[in-house]
């Protein structure tokens, strides 16, 4: 079975999301997605898959969004997916793909949705939040 994760390893939310994705016992296809950035045609075959629109996965803090005027409505779908491909920073993260389903997944713990196994145990995350405390629940 194959996990797929766009990641970011300073981020924290990438971070806890790989981290629950092992923990349920999968290692998953780690793509570090400012490195080997996506292409227009994987990044587009992402969107549709978690079945939002390109503005939903523009990240604004730590990137180019205010100076690029990237909140003005002007800006096509196909407009906004060519600033993605041109400055992947502005792509948020993390993207998980699993047999169950695409996913952005902040928060972190969105990605036991689409976990084969979800049931990985008591998990907290890098800054103390429990998302699975000691009896198997899953904290809301």
């Amino acid at each position: 079975m194959t996990i797929t994760i766009y990641h970011n390893p300073d981020c924290g939310t990438s971070r806890n999301t790989l981290a629950m994705i092992r923990q349920s016992g999968e290692e998953p296809e780690v793509i570090e997605y400012l490195k080997t950035p996506p292409s227009r045609e994987k990044l587009i075959e992402l969107i549709a898959a978690m079945g939002i629109n390109p503005r939903e996965l523009l990240r604004e803090k730590g990137t180019s969004y205010a100076e690029l005027g990237l909140g003005d409505p002007k800006w096509t779908d196909e407009e906004l997916i060519g600033f993605m491909t041109a400055h992947p920073i502005l792509i948020n993260r993390p993207i998980v793909v699993t047999p169950k389903g695409t996913r952005l997944c902040r928060p972190s713990e969105a990605v036991l949705d689409i976990l084969p196994n979800p049931d990985i145990g008591p998990f907290t995350k890098d800054d103390g939040e429990v998302v699975i405390d000691a009896s198997g629940r899953r904290v809301r």
